[in-house]
């Protein structure tokens, strides 16, 4: 196998070479450019260092783009020949999947060299030297520029407006947060940021018709060696207008809440406190504009205040487009009068989805849901939802065959756009804050084995600080679970492995639960992203503590005659995103988690456990059949294969990602981790957390493609184990047998996934 892929790489190597011999007559193939940044007593290494990073980023045009070494997109350019049609393969295959040669005749070194020079000078190196050169190698050639930077400018001093206007008092009011500061590099970029952060602040402060171009910055470099003063002023009365210096107010608040383009000039308007409604009609009650709208009147312009406005009532989810506008207004100078144009979404909408799925446990099936919706169901933005479900997963093969799952059910849930509370509470960000209610029922078969009937509850507060930070507090959440129709075969399983019995108990599990979400990867321009999730869950600690219940001494409490559920859960899950280039990432994630249970229950109850395996988690192994610990589930005397669950998780995944074409994706991954139990299980050897945690891990790599739709990413993932950790220890690492070339290695350790959606 080694020896073959060598023999095709060097095939591909050869050929990529002769791609020259297509080039026109005269013509040689550009290879790229080369910044150097040239030693200098003046600059540091590190100044050096980060000058040419930055610097070899500019040169244009890009080479043709290579993968280990080779063209790849010019090769298949010239491969396709001459194309004569405007459709077809050997056009898609040309113009599509391929890439015309950059010539170095389009390189004009000349525009590069000023670019460099430029670039720079606005970097605060104003005496900086460049010139431009190339080499020439057969019918290749490549640019080489040398700058020297000499010594780099810093700012000595920072002076602001003294005037007496109301702009330039303003603007003296927030020189303590400005981003010229003191023994700073020069930097022109630095210096458009200010002219923003200071036209962003006016904003504040009720300047609505200034913008940055009104800010000039006077740069000063004779002031001393290497040295330069700056001096921000406003610009003149001729070249920014009376009204961009003037702090304006709001005067009348217009709202139209059932707004066409159509719209009736003599509809019936009301009033309400400082606004007035026009078209209304009962479709909306007044007080929902308390909770979305900012401004009232007298209150001095604000951008924030006007965004904060804005995204609430986009996040109400009640509205198809909204609209708002600033006019002057006619009868009192320096106020400002608002309009709000609102268009509703159809109040009530039913959508039907049809799901196909599929996982490594050799499990296929669909899911038909259908989702009624009422956006506005008390006149105050509520959203009112029903949902019917129901669906099947057949496993079609391996030792679960015929051991299907039948599920159906329904859930009803109530949103409203504000905080429903006993107590005071207020969100400040532009979000709309959320209280929510749930109710559900499932019923689900397991074919030759049991059938569980569920019921779930639910009433909590969703919130979100900023665009970064989310909230998500269940005051309680109940869920009462009631197994039927065990059958003999699956008695039969219990008795030879008593851990199952845990699967069918009748379980009640109530109290509250919290997630806390923080997330940068909405910033797309940052090398490196995060995102974090934490949450905890309670269940009986309040009953339990005080009931003094204690299943170890037989102290068991019972609620309607069914014991419930005592216990603490914990879970970590944090993501880190490097952003290598536009088309390249590496995406890693980490899951720490723990479950205790204690007082009125002995163990976790089996839906609050972990699992591990599957097309989301570690996909050299099936869904939910590893671990717990080094204990091995094949060895289990049972018809089917049981889910194998534990009180402890630890897992880590990275993920290498890159463009292959357009909306195909290629990934190479690694997966890691495994769970365990806190306590001991004689029934499964080997399942204990101890201190040993670490030579438990097992290992899996493989690669996949993820096909991009933008609607819907359609995922494919090849895998198989590294390292086992249900192998004795000392001969977990199996790398070292992996051999594509066989059949029976490939049917053991292979496993092919296929999912919706990346997998983290």
């Amino acid at each position: 196998m080694i020896k073959k892929l060598y023999i095709v790489f060097l095939v591909l190597f050869a050929t990529s070479c002769s791609n020259t011999k297509y080039l026109p007559e005269g013509e040689l193939l550009y290879t790229g450019a080369k910044v150097k940044v040239t030693k200098d007593t003046n600059t540091t290494s590190k100044q050096r260092k980060l000058l040419q990073t930055m610097l070899n980023e500019i040169p244009r045009p890009v080479p043709n783009k290579k993968f280990l070494g080779l063209r790849y997109k010019l090769f298949f350019y010239n491969k396709a020949g001459e194309v004569k049609k405007e459709k077809g393969f050997r056009h898609w295959l040309k113009y599509k999947l391929g890439e015309a040669p950059v010539l170095f005749s389009q390189v004009d070194l000349e525009y590069n060299r000023s670019l460099l020079q430029n670039f720079s000078e606005n970097n605060g190196y104003f005496n900086t030297q460049t010139s431009s050169d190339s080499t020439r190698h057969g019918k290749k050639a490549s640019a080489e520029y040398k700058v020297t930077p000499g010594k780099q400018y810093k700012i000595k001093s920072v002076e602001f407006p003294i005037d007496s206007s109301a702009v330039g008092k303003a603007i003296g009011g927030i020189d303590n947060k400005s981003l010229l500061r003191v023994g700073d590099p020069y930097s022109l970029e630095v210096i458009k940021l200010e002219r923003e952060r200071i036209d962003t602040r006016l904003k504040e402060k009720g300047f609505y018709y200034f913008n940055a171009d009104y800010i000039k910055v006077q740069v000063d470099s004779t002031v001393g060696k290497y040295k330069v003063d700056l001096k921000v002023k406003v610009k003149v009365k001729d070249e920014a207008p009376v009204m961009a210096k003037t702090p304006f107010k709001i005067n009348k608040i217009v709202l139209y809440p059932n707004y066409a383009l159509n719209q009736d000039s003599l509809t019936k308007s009301e009033k309400y406190k400082d606004i007035t409604i026009i078209g209304n009609d009962g479709l909306f009650k007044p007080r929902i504009w308390d909770r979305t709208l900012y401004f009232k009147k007298e209150d001095l312009y604000s951008r924030k205040d006007h965004n904060l406005s804005l995204n609430r009532l986009v996040n109400l989810g009640t509205f198809k487009f909204v609209k708002n506008q600033f006019k002057p207004s006619d009868t009192i100078g320096n106020y400002l009068d608002a309009y709000y144009y609102l268009t509703p979404l159809p109040r009530k909408s039913i959508r039907v989805e049809v799901l196909g799925k599929t996982n490594s446990a050799n499990y296929t099936g669909g899911e038909l849901k259908i989702n009624w919706s009422n956006r506005n169901t008390f006149h105050g933005a509520e959203l009112l939802t029903l949902t019917a479900f129901g669906g099947m997963e057949v496993q079609l093969g391996g030792k679960n065959n015929g051991f299907n799952v039948f599920r159906f059910g329904g859930e009803a849930s109530l949103v409203w756009p504000r905080f429903i509370s006993p107590f005071k509470l207020r969100s400040a960000s532009g979000y709309v804050p959320r209280t929510n209610a749930t109710m559900g029922y499932e019923f689900q078969n397991r074919m030759k084995l049991y059938s569980i009937q569920t019921f779930k509850g639910s009433f909590g507060y969703a919130w979100k600080e900023n665009v970064r930070k989310e909230h998500l507090l269940n005051i309680t959440e109940i869920t009462y679970a009631k197994p039927e129709n065990i059958t003999d075969l699956y008695k039969e399983q219990v008795a030879l492995n008593p851990s199952l019995k845990h699967v069918i108990e009748e379980q009640l599990i109530f109290g509250p639960t919290y997630n806390y979400t923080y997330t940068n990867e909405m910033n797309k321009r940052k090398k490196n992203t995060f995102y974090y999730k934490g949450g905890i869950d309670l269940s009986g600690n309040i009953v339990g503590l005080t009931s003094g219940a204690n299943v170890k001494k037989g102290d068991t409490i019972r609620i309607l005659g069914i014991p419930f559920s005592q216990f603490v859960k914990l879970q970590n899950e944090f993501k880190h995103t490097y952003n290598i280039n536009r088309s390249s990432l590496i995406k890693s994630r980490i899951i720490v988690g723990t479950g205790f249970a204690y007082g009125n229950s002995g163990e976790m109850p089996f839906s609050k456990q972990f699992f591990i395996g599957g097309t989301n988690s570690l996909r050299a192994f099936r869904s939910r059949t590893l671990g717990p610990g080094t204990y091995d589930a094949s060895t289990e005397q049972s018809e089917f294969i049981p889910d194998q669950s534990g009180d402890v998780k630890l897992e880590f995944n990275t993920e290498y990602r890159t463009d292959i074409y357009k909306f195909i994706k290629g990934a190479l991954f690694m997966d890691a981790g495994n769970i365990w139990l806190l306590n001991k299980d004689e029934n499964k050897p080997g399942s204990q957390f101890t201190k040993d945690f670490m030579k438990e891990i097992a290992v899996g790599v493989g690669f996949g493609l993820r096909f991009d739709f933008s609607f819907l990413v359609l995922r494919t993932d090849l895998a198989f184990p590294i390292r086992k950790p249900y192998l004795p220890d000392g001969h977990r690492w199996v790398i070292d047998q992996v051999n594509f070339g066989s059949g029976s290695w490939r049917k053991e350790n292979l496993l092919f996934n296929l999912a919706i959606g990346y997998p983290f």
